[in-house]
């Protein structure tokens, strides 16, 4: 059962504020690399892709001299390129060291995770179905590291389009940040197919995803609605929209502020449920509740189904004694 603290007030405006929420230790490490990188370097940074999806924390990085970069081909020969959190395929690192570009590597360890689960099931020259969304950075570094034996499973149409050279040589893995619900959704589709079908060696979805969907579930029913803080390209956010309005909230909405709310929203609403997604700060968490109260949306209930203590080391050409601290941008 989740954890309310505070008494539930019969009727009246309320908000529900979802814990766990907001920043995941993978995302805290990329931000706080990238940080790091611009005290001891200094400008410019570049980092390949946005760092993580959320555009607040990509428009002050920005504003701090950091150079965001679709490909490494766009860094200066010798220039120094930050890795996102969503990983880099072989062919990425090797270009870079092609060009001789110093390099920092901010993959999320979760997802590093699943890139060697890839390695591993290539080298016993299994089929791997990777469900996942396609065009996603996290996906294009994950079928990167053995594109002829991957094979992406988005839609349920993808299940019936693979094809496996052995049913008992089978194993699905998945993108870390999809809708826990989803994924076994195409699971059975795909064990229906191919019933020897084998699971990854531990759960690739990545338990701040995980978490902050169970929290989530835990308040919707109760939520005329919900509102999520995070940017459209962030799939965890996006996923977070969709499993409010499947656990019974009458409405949801994905905003990068508070700002964006839309007042029409708010009409005959009692109990608003607020969350932010993994790669947001909860500064901007913070100012919708202000945002809210101004509105007469006063009385806020935190809604606990887990308590977080995981970090992450940074990457070891940062490493210090102080090992990981906590990002600025929050």
């Amino acid at each position: 059962m989740p954890a309310y603290d505070d008494a539930h007030v019969a009727g009246g405006k309320r908000v529900l504020l979802a814990k766990p929420r907001g920043y995941c230790a993978g995302v805290d490490r990329a931000v706080i690399t990238v940080e790091k990188a611009l005290e001891i370097h200094g400008a410019p940074v570049y980092v390949r892709k946005e760092i993580v999806h959320n555009r607040h924390v990509v428009d002050t990085l920005r504003e701090r001299g950091v150079i965001f970069v679709d490909e490494t081909s766009e860094v200066p020969e010798g220039g120094l390129v930050v890795f996102s959190a969503h990983g880099v395929s072989p062919a990425v690192r090797t270009e870079a060291e092609e060009r001789n570009l110093r390099t920092i590597d901010a993959t999320c360890p979760l997802v590093t995770k699943v890139h060697k689960e890839v390695n591993r099931f290539a080298r016993d020259d299994y089929d791997i179905m990777l469900i996942g969304h396609e065009g996603h950075e996290e996906v294009e570094g994950t079928s990167g590291e053995a594109p002829e034996h991957v094979q992406l499973v988005d839609t349920e149409e993808d299940v019936e389009k693979v094809q496996i050279r052995d049913p008992s040589k089978v194993v699905w893995l998945s993108q870390t940040t999809l809708s826990v619900d989803e994924t076994m959704e195409r699971v059975d589709q795909l064990r229906e197919r191919f019933p020897e079908i084998s699971d990854p060696p531990s759960d690739d979805i990545c338990y701040a995803t995980s978490n902050r969907q169970v929290a989530v579930k835990a308040m919707a029913a109760e939520c005329d609605l919900v509102l999520v803080v995070g940017s459209r390209n962030s799939s965890n956010s996006q996923r977070l929209v969709e499993v409010a309005l499947q656990a019974g909230a009458r409405d949801s909405h994905l905003i990068d502020y508070a700002s964006e709310v839309d007042e029409a929203w708010l009409d005959g609403v009692e109990t608003v449920g607020v969350t932010s997604g993994a790669s947001v700060p909860d500064v901007l968490v913070m100012e919708l509740l202000e945002w809210l109260s101004e509105r007469g949306w006063l009385d806020v209930q935190e809604v606990t189904t887990a308590n977080e203590k995981i970090s992450f080391a940074l990457p070891r050409e940062l490493r210090s004694d102080s090992g990981t601290t906590r990002s600025s941008v929050r």
